[in-house]
């Protein structure tokens, strides 16, 4: 306890002191001595339900959790515990939301006790325990309900509310949802959902949205992501500039804001079926403004900066963890090698059954598609050798995203892998003070840690007793939050002693098996879909053979 108390006690009064702390927390971190620290919650007392929110709050003093259960617990850091517990958070606070479905995320609106949640109900919720009565309980506990302590229960979205990002206001912040809009809401300007007086959204796009983030170094600018390949940068300075025409782009009167940037990638994950891929995570670096962290469903994660340029460029390599580009586009049975062994693999991943079987599930898609009524034909590739721009024109179709595909596209810098993300809806963040590290949870129930600007992966933690979803690291401490599955919460922090908690010695059998993991499932999921295609073709051929005379 006396490292934190040093750290968090020192002056910020100068540019010196202030260097000092934050090299003395990314040393902490650098040094790869984190490990299980505190578990908040136990079988009697804490959540009830999967934990799916973490947030801190208060300048750190206070962390919320939010879940299944519907309920937000703030557990408090205590200034004093007797010299027991190196990390003291207590439970004084439960606020029973009403909600009707999972908590996904809930945050404290700066300056002002004011929390808001957001949930699987389609509602966005506010509360302000501090104004409520409430009711206190034997263990320390105050319970605090709907009735009491909701102040606006907002039903603009018409589906799952995903996100919340607050700003530098107790009135003001955004929420994200399945939807695909991104709405800003002001708590001093009073609507009625019900009469369909909602304002227009910033964002409305036209497919489902998951994630939202932006950096407090550019409110200006914010990044959101969800069932498409790409992560899309939006500006909301609109007052009397054109910034389409200053990102290079045709202004557009009729958009709130301005999507200026798209981040992509150079090739699909290994299992993705084109059309389905999805962005789990996104977050942008509070540190620089400028980095963005997207978490791409049954592939990695990706580190892209608004500051580089659009168009094609070789991606640094790190030892194999990073992707190299594709130069040129070619049909995945091209891309498979000739090999006296069956199901060779290739650099892309590809073996020729998943080429032969891709190949077989995209051909019945597209027939698929051309039956239906009202449905535009797709393009064909008749010739292997099309013109490079030809190619990027039939991606851009085949990808959906018509509405920005003008849209200047950043690769990324960096690609993270190793962890297995494919079953739940996994965040993504940065840790540090500097944003040094980038983070990830883990279908293994581990969270994985990799050096920003080197792509090595620094340790392995077991965080869950399953899958890892949610990772948020103190604003000023060397303490991480971790939660998952689980219903408790763990905490990390440099401790003396062997790591019992980190996995980094098992990094190699753990990535691989991680590796299998997305295989099987993917292999599953293509499957699945191959019979469901098949069946689809066999009913409709069966449609147009003659009946028996006969029945």
């Amino acid at each position: 306890m006396s490292t934190v108390t040093s750290i968090s006690s020192l002056p910020a009064t100068s540019v010196r002191s202030r260097t000092w702390k934050y090299s003395l927390l990314s040393s902490a971190y650098s040094a790869g001595r984190l490990d299980r620290v505190g578990v908040l919650g136990n079988e009697t007392a804490g959540h009830t339900g999967c934990v799916n929110a973490l947030s801190w709050a208060r300048d750190g003093s206070v962390l919320l959790s939010g879940g299944d259960d519907t309920t937000v617990r703030l557990w408090h850091l205590e200034a004093d515990s007797g010299g027991s517990d190196g990390y003291p958070f207590r439970c004084d606070t439960v606020i029973h939301t009403g909600h009707r479905a999972n908590i996904f995320n809930a945050q404290m609106l700066p300056y002002s006790s004011r929390i808001a949640t957001v949930a699987g109900d389609n509602q966005v919720r506010v509360f302000d325990h501090v104004k409520a009565a409430g009711q206190p309980q034997d263990n320390g506990e105050t319970h605090y309900y709907a009735r009491h302590a909701a102040i606006r229960v907002l039903r603009c979205h018409d589906g799952r509310v995903k996100r919340i990002v607050t700003e530098d206001s107790p009135d003001l912040f955004l929420t994200v949802g399945e939807d695909g809009s991104v709405r800003q809401h002001d708590l001093r300007v009073p609507h009625s959902c019900a009469s369909n007086s909602c304002p227009a959204p910033l964002v409305q796009l036209d497919h489902e949205l998951s994630t939202l983030s932006l950096s407090p170094l550019t409110p200006y600018q914010f990044v959101v992501a969800g069932a498409s390949p790409y992560g899309y940068l939006f500006d909301r300075r609109h007052a009397g500039r054109h910034f389409r025409e200053e990102w290079g782009q045709p202004p557009s009167q009729d958009e709130i804001t301005t999507c200026v940037r798209r981040f992509g990638r150079t090739t699909r994950g290994r299992h993705e079926r084109r059309g389905l891929e999805h962005i789990t995570g996104a977050r942008m670096a509070s540190s620089n403004g400028h980095e963005v962290l997207l978490s791409y469903s049954t592939d990695a994660v990706y580190l892209y900066s608004t500051k580089d340029d659009p168009q094609p460029a070789s991606i640094k390599s790190a030892g194999g963890s990073v992707l190299p580009p594709n130069k040129r586009k070619s049909s995945p049975r091209m891309s498979v090698r000739k090999s006296s062994g069956a199901g060779t693999i290739t650099h892309q991943g590809w073996s020729e059954r998943d080429a032969l079987m891709d190949e077989d599930i995209e051909r019945i898609g597209a027939e698929d598609t051309l039956s239906s009524p009202g449905r535009t034909p797709p393009p064909v590739e008749e010739d292997m050798d099309m013109d490079p721009d030809t190619e990027d024109e039939a991606e851009i179709e085949a990808s959906g995203d018509e509405q920005h595909h003008r849209v200047p596209t950043i690769i990324p810098r960096w690609r993270y892998a190793g962890a297995c993300n494919v079953e739940t809806v996994k965040d993504v963040n940065f840790l540090g003070p500097r944003d040094e590290f980038v983070v990830s949870g883990s279908d293994d129930g581990n969270w994985f840690m990799w050096e920003k600007h080197t792509g090595r992966l620094h340790d392995i933690l077991e965080g869950d007793g399953t899958v890892v979803n949610v990772i948020e690291g103190h604003p000023h401490l060397p303490l991480v939050a971790v939660s998952g599955i689980d219903t408790t919460v763990k905490l990390f922090a440099p401790s003396p002693g062997p790591n019992k908690f980190s996995r980094r010695d098992s990094a190699t059998s753990i990535m691989e098996r991680n590796a299998e993991a997305a295989t099987a499932r993917g292999e599953l999921s293509n499957l699945m879909l191959y019979y469901r295609l098949a069946g689809q073709m066999a009913e409709s051929s069966s449609q147009n053979l003659p009946r028996c005379p006969v029945q």
